[in-house]
């Protein structure tokens, strides 16, 4: 795959569940889905990254487009 690893700007701030996280990249490990990389404060946490929120941080990190277009096809959202 590598598509969204390859042209989404890592790492970039967002907001997930109402607490700041750092998205340093993605797992397209062997499993159902994408998981969003995210770490505060410890270790890395993994979600699924069709729950990451829309839109992203004011600005959009360099190839946002690719994960709203992963999230279309997988939704049709």
């Amino acid at each position: 795959m590598g598509t969204l690893s390859d042209n989404v700007d890592f790492p970039f701030s967002t907001v997930v569940f109402g607490v700041e996280v750092n998205v340093t990249g993605v797992d397209e490990g062997p499993g159902p889905g994408i998981a969003a990389v995210c770490r505060r404060d410890k270790g890395p946490q993994r979600i699924g990254i069709l729950d990451l929120p829309l839109p992203l941080p004011s600005p959009p990190p360099a190839g946002s487009e690719w994960i709203a277009a992963h999230r279309h096809w997988l939704t049709g959202a």
